[in-house]
C-alpha cells in the first residue's frame, strides 16, 4: 500500500498520465524537493510520462549562485534530468511580481504541446494567497487564489500538492532525510507574503487552529463561484459576438447593444471575461471609463485606455486595439511592380485584383480633402464616403490610397461599400495583424 502523500499525488495526476512529459519546477526548496522525490519514487513502480526538472536562476542574490549545483546533485541522485534557465528580472515597483513574471516566461518556453508543468505549492501557500489578495481588495477571481490547474503555453500547469499542508511535506522530507535550500529572502518580513507567513498566520492559528485549512477551503469555494461567473459571461457574450461588418479587420470586437441590455454587474463580468486574455484588467475605480465609453453619444467615438491597449467605441460596436497596433509608417510608397503584392511598412499588404492600371502608381495616406471618382456617382468626397461605410475612425488614418500622379485612383474596396473602378480591377488591403492582444 502506497504512503498517503504518494497515493494522493497519483490520484491527483491521474488525468494527465498520458501527457508527453512532466516537467517539475524545481527551486531546490522544501516543496519542490518533496514533489521531485515523490515523483521519482513513483516512476520506479508506475508508468509515468518522462520526468524532467527545471530550475530558474533569477540572479537576485549571491546565495542563489550555488543553487543550480545543489539542484543538479539532487537530480543526479534521483536520475531526473535537470534544465537550468537563467533569466533577467526587470526592475519595477514589485520585485516579487517581476521575478514571478520572468520565471513563468521561462516555464512557458519549456512546456511543449500537451506537456505538464508541476509546481510544489501547497495548502499554506493557498491560504497566504487568499489573505494577501483579500487585503488588496481583489474580486472573486483574485480570491479564488491559485487554481489547481490552468493552461500554460501549449500545455498545462498543475499544482498537485495544493491540498497538502506544509507540515505534511516537511514530515515527508524528514522521514526520507531530504536536504533542501532555505532561501534567505523567505525570512525577510519586508516582503508581503513573508510578513503574513511569519507575523500574521502564527497569531491566527494560535486563536483558530484550522485557519489555514479553512482559508484554503474558502479559496476552493470562490474558485467554484468564479467558474459559474465564467459560464454566465460566456452566455452573455454569445449575443454580443455578432459578426463584424468588417471581417477583414483583424481586431476583436463586440456589438454594444446586447451588452447594454445587461445589468452593470453582468456587463463588467462579461467584459472581464472578454478582456482577460487581452490586457491586465482595471481595478474597481477605473471601471468608470467603461461607463463613459458605453454612454457616449453615437458620434463621439470615445476610447477607454487600459494597461495593454485601448477599447474603442465606433457607432454601436466596441473594438480592442492592442498597444502598438496603430503604429505604422505613413510615408508614401512607390509601387514599381503592381502586378505583385505590395508590403506596407507596419500596415499589412496591398494587392491589385484584375488588370493593372497604367502609369506610375504610388500609395499615400489621408491628408484630408481627398476627392475620388465613383462609377455612377461622380466625384465624391472621400471623408463622406468613409462615413457612409461606417469604417471605424481608428482605421481611416492608415487606409492606403492608390494614386497616379496627383489623381486618387482608388481606396481599398474592402473599406467601403462603393465600387472603385469601371476598368475591371479592384484594390484589396489586408491590414497588419498584431499577435499581441488578439484572441
Amino acid at each position: 500500500m502506497k504512503p498517503l502523500l504518494s497515493a494522493k499525488l497519483l490520484q491527483t495526476l491521474a488525468p494527465w498520465r498520458n501527457a508527453p512529459a512532466w516537467h517539475i519546477a524545481f527551486s531546490g526548496g522544501l516543496d519542490s524537493t518533496v514533489l521531485l522525490h515523490l515523483l521519482a519514487n513513483l516512476a520506479k513502480t508506475e508508468k509515468l510520462p518522462a520526468l524532467g526538472a527545471v530550475h530558474v536562476h533569477h540572479g537576485l542574490q549571491a546565495a542563489a549562485d550555488a543553487w543550480p549545483a545543489h539542484c543538479q546533485s539532487v537530480c543526479d541522485a534521483l536520475g531526473v534530468p535537470l534544465k537550468v534557465m537563467r533569466v533577467q528580472v526587470r526592475a519595477g515597483a514589485s520585485l516579487e511580481r517581476a521575478a514571478r513574471d520572468a520565471r513563468y516566461q521561462a516555464f512557458s518556453e519549456v512546456v511543449g504541446a500537451g506537456e505538464v508543468l508541476l509546481i510544489g505549492q501547497h495548502r499554506d501557500d493557498q491560504a497566504e494567497t487568499l489573505l494577501f489578495r483579500l487585503l488588496r481588495g481583489a474580486g472573486v477571481q483574485g480570491l479564488a487564489a491559485m487554481p489547481m490547474q490552468r493552461a500554460l503555453a501549449g500545455g498545462h500547469l498543475l499544482r498537485p500538492l495544493l491540498r497538502s499542508s506544509r507540515a505534511q511535506l516537511q514530515a515527508y522530507a524528514e522521514e526520507h532525510q531530504l536536504t533542501w535550500i532555505e532561501d534567505p529572502s523567505n525570512a525577510d518580513p519586508r516582503f508581503s507574503r513573508n510578513y503574513l507567513r511569519h507575523r500574521v498566520f502564527p497569531r491566527l492559528t494560535e486563536r483558530w487552529p484550522q485557519a489555514v485549512a479553512n482559508l484554503a477551503r474558502a479559496a476552493e469555494h470562490l474558485s467554484e463561484a468564479q467558474g459559474l461567473l465564467d459560464e454566465l459571461a460566456h452566455i452573455d457574450l454569445q449575443a454580443a459576438e455578432q459578426p463584424s461588418p468588417f471581417p477583414w479587420l483583424p481586431l476583436p470586437s463586440l456589438a454594444l447593444a446586447p451588452l447594454c441590455e445587461l445589468s452593470d454587474a453582468r456587463q463588467r463580468n462579461a467584459l472581464r471575461h472578454w478582456l482577460s486574455p487581452l490586457t491586465r484588467l482595471p481595478d474597481s475605480d477605473h471601471w468608470a471609463g467603461w461607463h463613459s465609453l458605453r454612454d457616449a453619444k453615437l458620434d463621439a467615438q470615445p476610447l477607454w485606455r487600459l494597461a495593454n491597449g485601448d477599447l474603442h467605441r465606433c457607432g454601436e460596436r466596441i473594438w480592442w486595439l492592442p498597444s502598438g497596433w496603430s503604429e505604422f509608417s505613413d510615408a508614401s510608397v512607390s509601387w514599381a511592380q503592381p502586378q505583385n503584392p505590395l508590403e506596407l511598412p507596419g500596415n499589412g499588404q496591398l494587392r491589385l485584383i484584375g488588370r493593372v492600371p497604367e502609369g506610375v502608381l504610388q500609395v499615400r495616406y489621408r491628408q484630408g480633402g481627398e476627392i475620388i471618382d465613383i462609377p455612377g456617382r461622380g466625384r465624391r468626397d472621400l471623408k463622406r464616403l468613409l462615413n457612409e461605410s461606417g469604417l471605424p475612425g481608428f482605421v481611416r488614418g492608415r487606409l492606403p490610397l492608390l494614386y497616379r500622379g496627383e489623381q486618387l485612383l482608388a481606396a481599398p474596396s474592402l473599406a467601403g461599400l462603393w465600387k472603385t473602378s469601371n476598368d475591371g480591377w479592384q484594390l484589396h488591403w489586408m491590414p497588419q495583424t498584431c499577435d499581441q492582444g488578439l484572441s
